[in-house]
């Protein structure tokens, strides 16, 4: 069987679509699939390679003009194409024979085209564009779902689930826990980093809710001189205001876009991580922590009442006292770090390995490559 993998554009601001989606090429080719992934290349979007602005524009002529030729051609070779990202499903009418897959990650960027999103604004052409790819779901031979969570969404907005299938992520690294020598070695280069600390991983787009992050950390760590580690994006000038008027500027730790070997130190070393999203349609982190023997405190969105089960500590991401308390019974109870850490390890191990999502994926790309190579009745 061959696989067509269509991954992300470079400079589309994706990063973890891409990691995906090169995880999901190198553990298809290690189980003996003759598997090939592309994606759009910068051309003129490499003159000015930028999410947003001028550089999104000149991007979007390499996405949606120049690549769609490249794709019919390497589809035609193919026995299935599986489109990485949701995003990706504007492509389907180019697919001709092959059937198509597409992996659903969230419906957070089509809900706020819908208005349901407060927190985020599209623009008119971004409105366009995910009513392209609400068309380009609802043609799809089969749309996997990373979360029940996620699968909800997408049948309430399509109205069908007809070709709708759930398949829950996978880890995108083998993330372990780390002994605290090698922890320590792999964060020297940081200055002072005290144990324990709290942990957030992220961007500051508005439904990660880094400010609740920082309103969460500020109630926690009255008394202390616990430390905040914010890995990923630097904070924005409205956060960093924030994090000067909450009195805890001094004690935040910004690691920006880390490797991932630190990423699994970090893990490694924390009292907790702290993620109080809005939205998610899976989220990795509290997974990649829960691997790393790391606790979580996270929101009770229904994503995460789904992937994280008794295994973290939930509360309404509106209630941030009830976060903070979270975070102080870790501090003050080795007891239920522990136990917290034992669940999390469980959880990752029962629900999350790499090795079930490929089983799973294998198993849907042998049904929709038989049903297409299978003819109708009326002709046997």
């Amino acid at each position: 069987m061959k696989v067509l993998l269509v991954g992300n554009y470079r400079f589309d601001g994706s990063t973890s679509m891409r990691i995906w989606a090169a995880a999901l090429h190198r553990e298809l080719g290690a189980a003996g699939i003759d598997v090939r992934l592309i994606a759009p290349r910068p051309f003129f979007g490499a003159c000015i390679p930028s999410a947003h602005g001028l550089g999104k524009w000149l991007g979007y002529i390499d996405r949606f003009i120049l690549f769609p030729r490249r794709l019919r051609a390497a589809a035609a070779r193919a026995d299935l194409v599986h489109l990485c990202d949701h995003g990706s499903a504007v492509y389907v009418p180019f697919v001709e024979r092959a059937p198509v897959l597409i992996t659903c990650h969230d419906m957070i960027a089509v809900r706020a085209a819908r208005g349901e999103i407060p927190e985020l604004r599209a623009s008119r052409f971004g409105k366009i564009l995910q009513r392209w790819i609400c068309s380009g779901l609802r043609r799809a031979t089969r749309v996997a779902c990373v979360s029940r969570a996620t699968f909800d969404d997408v049948r309430a907005i399509l109205q069908s689930d007809s070709n709708l299938s759930v398949v829950l992520n996978g880890l995108n690294y083998p993330f372990q826990p780390l002994a605290p020598d090698e922890a320590g070695r792999r964060l020297a280069q940081f200055g002072v980093l005290r144990s324990p600390f709290i942990l957030h991983l992220g961007s500051n787009l508005p439904y990660k809710n880094r400010a609740g992050v920082l309103r969460v950390f500020a109630k926690a760590s009255a008394g202390t001189d616990l430390q905040l580690v914010l890995a990923g994006e630097p904070l924005d000038r409205g956060l960093v205001r924030l994090a000067r008027a909450l009195g805890i500027h001094h004690r935040i730790v910004a690691i920006v876009n880390p490797r991932v070997e630190v990423i699994e130190a970090l893990y490694s070393r924390a009292l907790c991580l702290l993620f109080p999203s809005l939205y998610e349609g899976f989220g990795w982190p509290p997974i990649e922590a829960q691997a790393c023997g790391c606790p979580v405190v996270a929101s009770n969105i229904a994503t995460f009442a789904e992937t994280l089960e008794q295994s973290a500590l939930l509360a309404s991401p509106g209630d941030e006292d009830g976060l903070a308390g979270a975070v102080r019974r870790l501090l003050a109870d080795p007891g239920l770090c522990r136990l917290m850490r034992q669940r999390g390890l469980q959880n990752v191990r029962a629900r999350f390995l790499t090795a079930r999502m490929i089983r799973d994926y294998l198993a849907l790309y042998r049904d929709l490559a038989g049903a297409a190579a299978t003819p109708p009745m009326e002709s046997l």
